[in-house]
């Protein structure tokens, strides 16, 4: 069994090391006889030297997989076009003991192809002294060409007996059974909310824009888009084609393994069809100097290229593994309320505009959810948002009738803003599913009540099924909300990918059909005309034909369309108007019988 996690990258250590090779020697290590339920194993990849070129252009596009027990626990990121990479990332890898060699393999990144492999090694983790920092130079070797230099590998490793409880250990083991071996593969939000190991956070990002990006193609443009990579987790955003501006407005989320953050790398591409992908810049976030339970609007300088990206970053702590998951309330501690009713009291009303009052939301629980599985349960978490604010509570699996006790607090920056608190059932295979949600705007709240609020569809024009219980606060100071009524409103970043209606597609075919019935009704009848099947019909039409030609004007052609209005004039005053007739009788329409209740009455 193991586990791994993403660390922040340290600083760059001294390259003075103790050299190791990578053959099996006497253990110097004492390893204790009681087995203390898991070792952790700290590695710091820092730097390769003289690696053997696999591109035509006499260089390599290097990363680094390391496996245990025939599985991958870690890749790096891709060092393009350098024998000499310097990668400097840290993993914590968990394991049961020792015994299992560390095995190193070094690939050529190829794009479109199957990657070419550099050369690999193996370390005896038996050899290692506990509690003991070791750098270790590792040298490359295939088996194939013994005698071929491939370079080395430098590593820093750190074997440590991790004292953990045992009911946490023995569910981290069914939970690595359960989870399925990693792949670099790209994760999107549906993916990014599983569970099959002990997280102890969400990082939500969501991606902006990006400003004055370098052209790539020979129209002077590009068509870009970002990677972003945490630890074994990755998310790919859409291309937005020919522009160095893009907009992408997308959301999604990361999993934090450990409460000290990590290192997200982000690069950017240019999409090429029929050809590798052109590389634009790259930029990292080091997740330690963020806050928690806050959103941070970040403007990333991109390196190894132009122009910046703009994003949206908040850390939520989970209560995965703790004991209770019961937060407190931070305005029942009567010296933290009598602060927050000092800092927005009348005295100081020209003190930091932006700072307009404090919200605390307190989702306590949900009753008589829907039932999105098909064991007749759902996995309900919830997402609290207000404007660019945006945080999660944990999962609660397998549940009608969820119970979170989560407290949040937001600073408002508009005393107009509506809270919107929505549930969601999470699915490992696909994107979670809507259960409800509902809106609650600032200045209706009635501070220190525990209320029902009956979850609604996405549209908030009705009821769905199940409640949520809120107990909310608003302090605000009234003098800074009136001046900030003033100005513009603040521009929501996070955007609803846009799904495909099939009432609204069911609609709009029925309004095609008719508009097809009519033109074909019409050319039957001018038909009818020139075939004579009525004389009189067609001697009418005939003068009509000889008058319209003769006194046709331009100018006539508007007044046409007045002919349209006195029709329609006609069916209202007749009651034969049928524009009620769009949402028809879907009996006509089996395969559109499940939105029927839907669009009646």
């Amino acid at each position: 069994m193991l586990d791994s996690c993403k660390l922040k990258t340290g600083e760059t250590l001294p390259f003075g090391y103790n050299k190791r090779t990578n053959t099996i020697g006497t253990s110097n290590a004492d390893f204790p006889l009681a087995d203390p339920g898991m070792y952790q194993l700290d590695i710091t990849l820092k730097r390769g030297q003289n690696l053997a070129a696999r591109d035509r252009g006499g260089s390599s596009d290097p990363y680094v997989k390391f496996k245990i027990g025939g599985k991958e626990v870690f890749r790096s990121k891709t060092i393009h076009k350098n024998l000499n990479p310097v990668w400097e990332e840290k993993i914590c890898i968990l394991i049961d003991h020792p015994r299992e060699p560390l095995y190193i393999k070094v690939f050529d990144y190829d794009f479109g192809l199957q990657d070419d492999f550099i050369g690999s090694a193996f370390l005896d983790l038996m050899s290692l002294e506990l509690n003991r920092s070791t750098d270790i130079n590792l040298t490359l070797k295939d088996p194939h060409y013994p005698d071929h230099d491939l370079g080395t590998i430098l590593l820093s490793v750190l074997l440590a007996p991790k004292e953990e409880q045992r009911e946490v250990t023995m569910l981290m083991r069914k939970s690595w059974k359960r989870s399925s071996k990693f792949q670099p593969q790209s994760l999107r939000l549906s993916d990014m909310h599983r569970k099959s190991q002990l997280w102890r956070g969400i990082v939500s990002i969501t991606l902006i824009e990006g400003c004055e990006l370098k052209a790539m193609d020979a129209n002077g443009l590009s068509d870009p888009y970002v990677k972003f990579r945490l630890g074994h987790q990755k998310y790919k955003s859409k291309i937005v084609p020919k522009t160095l501006n893009p907009q992408w407005r997308e959301q999604f989320d990361f999993h934090l393994y450990e409460e000290r953050g990590g290192i997200i790398d982000i690069t950017v591409w240019d999409k090429d069809a029929g050809k590798r992908d052109d590389f634009i810049g790259r930029c990292q976030v080091d997740l330690s100097t963020l806050s928690r339970e806050q959103t941070h609007k970040l403007e990333l300088q991109l390196v190894e290229g132009e122009g910046w990206l703009v994003l949206l970053v908040t850390l939520t702590a989970s209560a995965a593994v703790s004991i209770s998951d019961l937060s407190v309330n931070s305005l029942e501690d009567q010296k933290e309320r009598d602060e927050i009713l000092k800092r927005y009291n009348t005295m100081r009303m020209f003190h930091n505009m932006k700072d307009v009052g404090f919200l605390q939301v307190k989702v306590i629980r949900a009753e008589a959810l829907m039932a999105a599985d098909v064991t007749g349960k759902s996995d309900p978490f919830c997402v609290v948002e207000l404007n660019n604010d945006r945080l999660l509570t944990h999962t609660v699996y397998k549940n009608l009738n969820p119970e979170w006790n989560k407290v949040f607090t937001f600073n408002i920056k508009d005393i107009h803003s509506v809270l919107e608190v929505t549930v969601y059932d999470e699915d490992r295979d696909r994107s979670a599913d809507f259960l409800g949600k509902v809106a609650i705007p600032l200045l209706s709240i009635q501070n220190g009540e525990q209320k029902a609020y009956v979850l609604k569809n996405k549209q908030l024009t009705g009821p769905t099924k199940g409640v949520i219980y809120l107990e909310i606060d608003v302090i605000f100071n009234a003098v800074k909300a009136s001046i900030r009524t003033l100005m513009p409103k603040e521009q929501k970043y996070i955007e609803e990918e846009n799904r495909l209606s099939k009432q609204l597609l069911l609609r709009n075919f029925i309004r095609m059909k008719r508009c097809v019935m009519v033109l074909i009704n019409a050319a039957y009848y001018v038909n009818s005309c020139f075939d004579w099947d009525s004389p009189q019909r067609s001697l009418a039409a005939f003068v009509l034909f000889l008058f319209v030609v003769w006194n046709f004007e331009l100018y006539m052609i508007p007044l046409a369309l007045l002919l349209l209005l006195a029709w329609n004039y006609f069916l209202i005053l007749s009651g034969k108007d049928n524009t009620q007739h769009d949402t028809v009788l879907y009996s006509d329409y089996p395969m559109f019988m499940p939105y029927q209740q839907l669009m009646l009455p």
